[in-house]
């Protein structure tokens, strides 16, 4: 036996010819090609996650100027508000629905007697007499008749009597 061996023939001589012959020559096909899978699977996975964090500034950048447009029309909203409820709009307004200033107030003594100039409101915003009393001058012998005229009774600075129990 000149020659290798071992010589192989028919079958397992044509798969012997398709098998690498020696262990440092291993077929490089299968791997080369995962690795190109493999970088070309994560490039293409990148320009994905990229086009979605663009997208999703994109829509942030949206958000905020809808955010800022919102809030500029809420300060125009708050603004309107606070003009129409200021004192001269709502005085303005009054008066367009037939209203007029009350006046002086009136206080009732505890004895019933009324305390101050009872009158009809007018457009002026004083108050005309109707034949009432200006104010009744019967003592009732309560500390609120030396409080100056006007003042609620129990405001002269003198304390208010109160009940056990309260």
């Amino acid at each position: 036996m000149s020659g290798p061996a071992k010589q192989l023939r028919g079958r397992a001589a044509r798969l012997a010819q398709l098998m690498p012959s020696g262990a440092g020559s291993a077929a490089r096909t299968p791997f080369v090609l995962l690795v190109v899978l493999l970088l070309g699977g994560g490039l293409i996975s990148l320009l994905l996650l990229n086009s979605a964090l663009n997208e999703g500034s994109f829509r942030l950048s949206d958000l905020k100027k809808q955010t800022t447009d919102l809030t500029d029309e809420e300060q125009a909203l708050q603004r309107d508000v606070d003009n129409a409820s200021a004192p001269y709009a709502l005085e303005r307004r009054a008066r367009g629905l037939g209203m007029v200033p009350g006046g002086s107030p009136l206080f009732l003594d505890p004895a019933g007697t009324v305390r101050g100039v009872t009158g009809e409101a007018t457009a002026s915003g004083r108050q005309s007499p109707m034949g009432g009393a200006e104010e009744t001058s019967e003592p009732t012998g309560s500390p609120a008749d030396d409080a100056p005229r006007g003042t609620p009774p129990g405001t002269s600075g003198e304390p208010v009597p109160t009940t056990p129990g309260r």
